[in-house]
């Protein structure tokens, strides 16, 4: 049961194979077992868990399911939710509870589904490999002493260790893409605006944009379903009608125009990445799609953009926490100021000082010409690149990764090297498009190997039927972790 697709378990709670208590107590049991070793869940509050699913099982009875009623799932622990506290990570939040649930949040109670807990994450989602959170690193069940990639790990590794069968992630320069290409699930970033960032802690508002993470592509489809929607409470959620994302799983291939941006496939990226991802187009060709060559010049430029326009929106974003309204304040300070600074200093972990000093500068007076404005220009430039791209092809595929995942504490010195590690994810969101990762092979080492899909705006549900047609005939993404055997 813990292996089955959401469709497979939809189909077994309908049929009276199993209740919903029955399966939320089967994920609860295996996250008593495996959070201890992977610390993938901040939070968990059983009793709450197995009263939704009674209440789940109760709909049911009624014949008043919802689509995904008395169906298990994990939220990211960077949506507020009133029945658990939201930390993001963070000392700062460490103990704070919402008079409020998240617009995500909402949308999965009125579905039906049963929250199985809160999963770690990168302190405020800083972070491409969850070693940040002040609640300790989170552990690849691929490598015990593995990165499981971030900011979204806890959810990846949900997933990929069986924990839940579905979670939520958030993607800001690649955090829902990159840690499901080092764990070997599937994870899908929506168009900018598609997903209501309301009751979301903000982190970079242009950029930030939460998402559904699962096994298959198949099964991120009714997710986003869910997720979907205008929610007039967020400024920057898109007014538009409503879709079925589950559409065009049976997309023809034959004829489908796939573009190979030539900076995806240059140098810095390792062989068993390219390998495997070379594979996957191989295979795409054998079925009639065709391969259009592409280049995206101004694709080097974007780690450098995305790290002066993401830490300058954090320095607004992080303001809001004092000490005086909520969240962590110093016990010892001597006047108001101080109070500032220490809560500050105390509340903020390394990597969230860094990049709140860093967005600081280039907002500062003499500086915001030189660094943030132009970096809004080249922005523009890389949303025009793929532009351009979109019309020569339907999608657009490469790694989602330059690597597998790499040793904990491996670059935790060095932060370029980390920040590096985003180089293929962080575009699609400076563009606001949508991108996808599924498993496509693992390399010399059996770590897994990331697919990454990109389309024009709104396009989510053929990026989720060509990846569907590839895990049709491949069985990547139903392997299980070793060190978390079934």
């Amino acid at each position: 049961m813990l292996d089955s697709t959401l469709g497979e378990l939809r189909a077994a709670l309908a049929g009276r194979r199993v209740s919903s208590v029955e399966l939320t107590g089967l994920y609860l049991a295996r996250i008593r077992a495996l959070n201890r070793a992977t610390n993938a869940f901040i939070s968990v509050d059983e009793e709450i868990s197995l009263a939704q699913a009674r209440a789940a099982d109760a709909r049911l009875a009624r014949g008043e399911a919802g689509p995904l009623t008395g169906i298990p799932i994990a939220h990211k622990d960077i949506f507020c939710t009133r029945a658990l506290r939201t930390t993001c990570g963070s000392r700062m939040l460490e103990h704070y509870r919402s008079p409020y649930d998240a617009h995500v949040v909402e949308q999965f109670d009125h579905a039906g589904a049963v929250v199985v807990g809160k999963t770690n994450m990168d302190e405020f989602a800083m972070g491409s490999s969850n070693e940040t959170s002040w609640f300790g690193p989170v552990r690849n069940p691929w490598g015990k002493d593995l990165v499981p990639g971030g900011s979204s790990g806890g959810s990846a590794v949900a997933v990929a260790a069986r924990m839940a069968p579905a979670a939520t992630g958030t993607d800001t320069g690649g955090s829902i893409r990159q840690p499901a290409a080092l764990t070997g699930v599937c994870g899908l970033k929506p168009t900018y605006g598609v997903v209501s960032r309301y009751g979301m802690i903000a982190f970079a508002s242009s950029l930030d944009q939460a998402g559904p993470m699962a096994r298959s592509a198949a099964d991120l489809a009714p997710l986003l379903n869910v997720m979907a929607g205008h929610d007039p409470r967020d400024s920057t959620s898109l007014e538009r009608p409503r879709e079925d994302y589950a559409r065009e799983l049976g997309l023809a291939l034959r004829g489908l125009r796939i573009g190979l941006p030539r900076e995806y496939f240059g140098e810095g990226t390792d062989p068993g990445v390219l390998a495997a991802v070379r594979a996957a187009i191989a295979w795409y060709e054998a079925q009639g799609a065709r391969t259009v060559p592409l280049e995206l010049p101004n694709t080097a430029l974007a780690v450098a953009v995305y790290y002066v326009l993401a830490p300058a929106e954090a320095s607004s974003n992080l303001s809001r926490y004092d000490g005086v309204r909520y969240g962590h304040r110093a016990q010892q300070y001597a006047d108001l100021l101080d109070m500032y600074c220490r809560t500050r200093a105390e509340g903020f972990g390394a990597e969230v000082q860094r990049r709140v000093l860093v967005g600081t500068y280039v907002l500062s007076h003499g500086y915001y010409d030189a660094y943030y404005l132009k970096a809004q220009k080249v922005r523009r430039l890389i949303a025009r690149d793929f532009a351009a791209a979109f019309a020569q092809c339907d999608l657009i595929m490469g790694p989602t990764t330059p690597s597998t995942a790499f040793a904990i504490g491996a670059k935790t010195d060095d932060p370029v090297q980390m920040y590096l590690n985003d180089i293929f994810t962080i575009p699609a969101p400076l563009a606001g498009l949508p991108a996808l990762s599924i498993p496509c092979g693992f390399d010399a080492r059996g770590l897994p190997v990331g697919l990454q899909l990109m389309g024009p705006h709104f396009s989510e549900a053929r990026l989720l039927g060509a990846a569907h047609r590839y895990q049709q005939a491949t069985d990547w993404h139903r392997r299980v972790p070793s060190e978390t055997p079934l």
